[in-house]
């Protein structure tokens, strides 16, 4: 919508400096004469006149280059514009003031007319872009501010790593390390060796280099030791697993 706001611009600038030359050229009775116009008297007034709207034709083209001053610019062109075309249909059409020819009144009322249009519709395009770049302002400005705030979430959360770092870098660390040596073995899965009587009580029949003799009262003292073993009440020898 801003390209065609610089169009309207464009247009304003031409209309305005045609306007401004016409007065410029007051004091040229033959051209006024021969365009059907009537002249503008003091000249020096027309002359003024027309030097102002030369200054704002410049103004309009230059708003038409600078994006900053378009909408602004388009804003005040179009209200002199309009006004003024209704300052000429009301002069022309209702005062019938100045007295023109019937080609004249004519070409009279046609630029009034155009000047009118092309007024309002520069008015309200300037309206509409200015309430877009407002738009897309507030919008940046939202966008600014959430990258703010996610620049300092970021900020915060790497502080946080910073800090955790350095309370368990004063820690040391522990590591486990193999035993060297004997396996651990399951207990529940080691064989479970029957009981057996203590070495002690090993019959001495049994040991090389006996007597018949010998042997026989080995065989009664073993006997006699069993009984008083198995006798109840007796002292039992622990248990060797």
């Amino acid at each position: 919508m801003k390209p065609l706001l610089r169009a309207v611009l464009i247009l304003d600038a031409l209309l305005l400096l045609a306007f401004g030359l016409l007065f410029l050229l007051t004091p040229w009775t033959s051209l006024y004469n021969a365009l059907l116009l009537v002249q503008t008297q003091p000249a020096l007034v027309g002359q003024g006149f027309g030097v102002a709207l030369i200054g704002l034709a410049w103004l309009a083209l230059h708003a038409s280059i600078d994006g900053s001053l378009t909408s602004t610019v388009a804003k005040v062109v179009g209200h002199v514009n309009w006004l003024t075309g209704v300052l000429m249909l009301v002069w022309l059409l209702g005062l019938h003031t100045p007295a023109l020819t019937g080609f004249g009144q004519i070409i009279a009322v046609l630029t009034g007319v155009v000047l009118l249009v092309v007024g309002l519709g520069g008015v309200r395009l300037s309206g509409a872009v200015r309430r877009r770049e407002k738009v897309r302002l507030v919008e940046a400005a939202a966008a600014e501010r959430a990258d703010k705030q996610a620049a300092k979430d970021a900020a915060k959360e790497a502080a946080n790593k910073r800090d955790a770092g350095r309370v368990t870098a004063g820690f040391p660390a522990y590591r486990a390390e193999p035993v060297v040596g004997r396996p651990v073995v399951d207990p529940v899965a080691e064989p479970v060796m029957p009981l057996t009587r203590p070495v002690s009580s090993v019959s001495a029949v049994e040991e090389p280099g006996l007597t018949a003799s010998e042997r026989e009262a080995a065989a009664a003292r073993d006997d006699a030791r069993n009984a008083a073993a198995d006798a109840p009440g007796a002292p039992r020898p622990p248990l060797h697993g």
